[in-house]
């Protein structure tokens, strides 16, 4: 999967494992509390007041998790 900041929380949460613990630790996302998952990256982040430096942080992060599982 390419990950980008269009990517939605549904796809990186259905096919990355350890994408819900890193999201909901960077604030982006309280997904256990049954908070809505659809949506991109960055309208998530957005809508947490995150900047694009962030987000693009958010991208390298999770493609980062996505290589150590290969």
């Amino acid at each position: 999967m390419e990950i980008t900041k269009n990517s939605t929380i549904e796809d990186l949460v259905e096919k990355i494992p350890g994408a819900v613990k890193y999201l909901m630790t960077a604030g982006i996302r309280c997904i256990i509390c049954g908070e809505p998952i659809w949506g991109t990256l960055e309208e998530a982040a957005k809508e947490k007041k995150f900047n694009n430096n962030d987000i693009e942080k958010f991208v390298a992060d999770l493609q980062e998790i996505q290589q150590n599982l290969k």
